[in-house]
């Protein structure tokens, strides 16, 4: 392992460099990050196994930096265009961004319009227009009229040294980078709703976002995620907007200065083109994809840590459960498990305004399941009606049975669970909606051998 990508790990991460050393001799000695983090902690000072897998992607991140910078300079040396300028800037570059910036101009790419007119010798035309002469320049574009290649007119000379610096422009990785900060620090997220596509969002589910603006510093993760799903789906339009009139007043700083006439016209017409052309869209799309990267990072990150919290919740072990799956107009379903999990009877009641509203005989059933099986706790599903369930439930172990608790579970994805091949296989005889009050008791016991029945997306723990 390089000693200065060590040295950039251990500042990068904040932790000691003989620290990060001694993971890096063990990962290149083979080792995996379970094995290193439990079985070589005299080696790694304690390190856990975040630690170490945090050492090893940002070393391969500044790895991958070092290996691309390497595949640059011989691309660039090999076209002989290799200078202490590119040799410094490439040193200096810290992302992998900018190294194909400097890599831009030397990149093997199609014949362009600016190739063609090099190729129909106008380079000279071109260096002539950077001297900014203040008159001159048609009888000087007369001169490299040349049918043969194309170039008929003064207006086919002018158009094709447009060309010429439009490229320049576009490539030039310091621009490049100015107007990328510009744009990531001033400019605005937008999203609007594509011309017809009403009809693909019935349910207005992107309605937020129809006509909506940001800055990108304040953009929210789900704001991103939801615009992109949105896009992805035909609904919206998504865009970068920045105030292209400050773009321009810089790239007139640095290209032109305070020069005025028809040479500085010329180059300004270009790099104002080469703007709209290269440089706007080339940074909408880096930008973009960075949000879109960031967003998914950190919903990956939510997502894990509120599944590690979901799942190594303490189990209610010893206790007889009630489970409760609150509902309205098709009644509450009930499902009574033993201290095992295991089902021992079910009941429908409606205890809240439906059309079959019975309260009393709720209670008398709700009553009657805890008496027969000593039921010590009520668990009641987070959904519809379930603020009514826990005042239910509350009134008759006020009244009723005073021993008994209640506790509120999270039944997200108890409805794909129940529907499932693996609820099938363990109750066949009962219906769909049954199944879920098994669930939600089932949940509260031990919520990890309950939840890995499911699918992690309909676990319910991401950002929404």
């Amino acid at each position: 392992m390089n000693e200065s990508i060590d040295i950039k790990v251990s500042q990068a991460l904040d932790l000691p460099l003989k620290k990060v050393k001694a993971v890096q001799a063990l990962l290149d000695d083979g080792n995996t990050v379970p094995f290193i983090a439990r079985y070589r902690k005299e080696a790694t000072g304690n390190l856990d196994e975040v630690q170490i897998r945090d050492i090893q992607t940002v070393a391969k991140k500044f790895n991958d930096l070092a290996d691309r910078k390497k595949t640059v300079e011989k691309a660039i040396r090999e076209q002989g265009a290799w200078n202490a300028t590119i040799e410094k800037a490439l040193n200096a570059s810290e992302s992998m961004q900018n190294v194909e910036d400097i890599y831009l101009p030397y990149k093997q790419k199609r014949r362009t319009k600016a190739t063609m007119a090099k190729e129909a010798g106008l380079m000279p035309m071109a260096q002539f227009i950077q001297t900014f002469p203040q008159s001159g320049i048609e009888e000087k574009a007369k001169t490299f009229i040349n049918p043969e290649n194309g170039i008929k007119t003064v207006d086919d000379v002018l158009a094709g040294v447009h060309e010429i610096f439009a490229e320049v422009v576009g490539e030039n990785a310091g621009l490049r980078e100015w107007v990328r900060n510009y744009t990531q620090k001033n400019g605005r997220l937008t999203s609007k709703i594509k011309r017809g596509a009403q009809d693909k969002d019935p349910q207005k589910v992107y309605e937020l976002y129809y006509d909506f603006s940001t800055p990108l510093p304040q953009v929210q993760n789900h704001q991103e995620l939801a615009i992109h799903r949105g896009e992805k789906e035909g609904v919206l339009s998504q865009g970068i907007d920045v105030d292209v009139d400050a773009i321009t007043r810089y790239l007139k700083f640095r290209l032109v200065g305070q020069k005025t006439g028809p040479a500085a016209d010329v180059l300004m017409d270009a790099a104002t083109d080469a703007y709209k052309r290269f440089i706007g869209p080339a940074i909408e799309r880096e930008t973009k994809k960075n949000l879109f990267e960031t967003a998914s990072a950190e919903a990956i990150n939510i997502f894990g840590e509120n599944l590690y919290h979901l799942l190594m919740a303490a189990p209610l072990k010893g206790n007889v459960v009630l489970g409760f799956d609150p509902g309205i107009r098709t009644g509450s379903k009930l499902a009574v498990v033993d201290e095992n999990g295991k089902f021992l009877e079910k009941a429908v009641i409606y205890p809240h305004k439906a059309p079959k509203y019975d309260p009393k005989a709720a209670r008398e059933t709700i009553i009657a399941l805890v008496k027969k099986y000593d039921v010590a706790i009520v668990a009641i599903g987070n959904g519809t009606a379930s603020r009514e369930s826990q005042q239910f439930i509350a009134d008759i172990i006020k009244n009723d049975l005073p021993k008994l608790k209640y506790v509120v579970v999270n039944e997200a994805g108890a409805s794909v669970y129940s529907a499932s091949d693996a609820a099938r296989a363990e109750f066949p005889e009962l219906q769909v909606e049954q199944r879920s009050a098994i669930s939600i008791a089932r949940r509260l016991q031990d919520p990890m051998a309950e939840l890995i029945k499911i699918d992690p997306q309909a676990v319910g723990v991401g950002q929404y």
